[in-house]
């Protein structure tokens, strides 16, 4: 069992990955195998609603680093989408990177489990945590619980550390996480697997 752990922070040490890497400690003291993956600081592409990812082969943009984590998510059990709050929303980067993703990989990530952990020096903090369940939420995906709402608070990676409480909702994520990835491996050969999947169906509101 893995897990990938997404940080999309411009900063590849900073309080977001200081989040992600207290989730991936608890993974490991419960027998789970993570990996912690950085959208780097350069440019990312937007998604221009083409359809060339319904070719198959990934998203048409191939100058950044999402056909390789599309790769990645291919394989993995579970994911943790992981950003920082800019201007009381996930940063751009990662807001990018997870419509393509979706859009492109989406298939291989549903019936999974999924969480999303925001950070913020103060506010902000509950907006960019609804932006970025709504990927889970729309996509058959089982969203992983907490203790409250995931967030981390601090200016530094030593200050999100001493958030006392962040500390512990990060642990319970990995804790959960483990957990519900034991349960659907036991679900595997048997009709508790997969849920009976109901047909999408799409309307305009104007006809």
């Amino acid at each position: 069992m893995k897990v990938l752990l997404i940080n999309g922070s411009p900063n590849e040490n900073g309080c977001t990955n200081a989040a992600l890497c207290i989730v991936a400690d608890e993974l490991k003291k419960q027998g789970v195998e993570s990996e912690i993956i950085w959208l780097g600081n350069g440019p990312v592409r937007g998604c221009i609603g083409c359809g060339g990812c319904k070719a198959g082969n990934g998203c048409v943009f191939k100058d950044d680093p999402l056909n390789a984590i599309g790769e990645k998510v291919k394989t993995a059990d579970g994911y943790v989408f992981g950003a920082p709050v800019h201007y009381a929303s996930p940063n751009g980067a990662t807001v990018a990177i997870l419509d393509r993703l979706f859009y492109a990989f989406g298939k291989y990530m549903q019936f999974k489990p999924a969480a999303s952990v925001v950070s913020a020096r103060r506010a902000g903090t509950t907006a960019s945590y609804d932006v970025l369940n709504k990927y889970i939420g729309i996509n058959n995906m089982l969203q992983v619980p907490s203790t409250y709402w995931n967030m981390v608070h601090g200016n530094t990676p030593e200050q999100v550390l001493k958030d006392e409480e962040g500390v512990t909702i990060m642990r319970a994520i990995g804790s959960n996480m483990a957990w519900l990835l034991k349960l659907l491996q036991n679900a595997k050969g048997t009709e508790l697997e997969k849920p009976v999947v109901i047909p999408k169906v799409k309307t305009n509101f104007i006809r």
